[in-house]
């Protein structure tokens, strides 16, 4: 059974930075993308970042400038540093995992932004 197993979340004040990471128990090699995706409490679940297999990058609009998502292939891992955090990015972030065969999910990790 695949599994993505999700670190790095926890409690910041505003302003502040948290790296979350997301390992898979398998080879990301052929994936087609790999991302973050958030749910605020009340709210949709919203795609905040996601890379593909050839390395591309994109961003919600509301994260862009202060996220950043990064690969390391050889650790079947994705990273997603977060700087200058706000309030409004309090929420439980999951990854995800798109490969040919079939799309894996996370447990997910809470983050939460507070004075």
């Amino acid at each position: 059974q695949v599994q993505l197993v999700e670190s790095g979340g926890g409690l910041v004040q505003p302003g502040g930075s948290l790296r979350l990471s997301c390992t898979a128990s398998l080879s990301i090699f052929n994936m087609n993308s790999m991302g973050w995706y958030r749910q605020a409490p009340g709210k949709q679940r919203e795609l905040v970042a996601t890379i593909t297999g050839g390395g591309s990058t994109s961003y919600a609009d509301s994260v862009k400038g202060r996220f950043t998502i990064s690969r390391d292939i050889a650790k079947n891992t994705v990273y997603l540093q977060m700087n200058s955090l706000k309030p409004e990015d309090t929420a439980v972030y999951s990854c995800n995992l798109r490969m040919i065969q079939a799309t894996y999910w996370g447990q997910g990790t809470q983050v939460t932004v507070s004075p």
